[in-house]
């Protein structure tokens, strides 16, 4: 794969709300993977990696409660879900959360934690404020643009 074919795909890479992306042309494969400082790192391996199918999940039927409960969300801006995964509030189980309803943050500062496939990805402030809610609980489900905090 060349060079060029690269560029492009971190381009579409840093334009788009994805955490990882893997190509794969011929035997050749590409994976590019955001870093938590918003770069990318590219590895290229010579052979195709074989990974076993994932087990699909239960698909979740919409409540109708569950759209009143975004109007109702506080006055401020809205961190959403970056990707699909399982919410962290915490760095392990018994330490504190990173961050309480109340409290101050900067644009930056780590909020939660996202697991998603056995990776760790942190959910940082987009503005500086004060946490006005928190939405989404330790270690609950959370899909894609989800609202997960509301920052004033």
């Amino acid at each position: 794969m060349d060079l060029r074919k690269i560029k492009k795909l971190i381009d579409l890479l840093e334009e788009s709300n994805l955490a990882e992306l893997e190509i794969k042309e011929g035997e050749e494969v590409v994976r590019l993977s955001r870093v938590p400082k918003g770069g990318v790192t590219v590895a290229a391996a010579p052979a195709p990696v074989h990974m076993p199918a994932p087990v699909a999940a239960a698909p979740v039927a919409a409540t109708p409660a569950a759209e009143p409960a975004a109007a109702a969300l506080p006055a401020g801006h809205v961190v959403k879900a970056p990707m699909v995964g399982t919410f962290y509030a915490s760095a392990s189980p018994g330490a504190a959360a990173f961050v309480k309803v109340g409290q101050q943050v900067k644009a930056g500062e780590t909020l939660g934690i996202i697991e998603a496939m056995k990776m760790f990805n942190q959910i940082e402030a987009d503005v500086a404020g004060t946490v006005q809610a928190i939405l989404v609980d330790n270690g609950q489900p959370v899909e894609f643009d989800q609202p997960m905090f509301v920052i004033a």
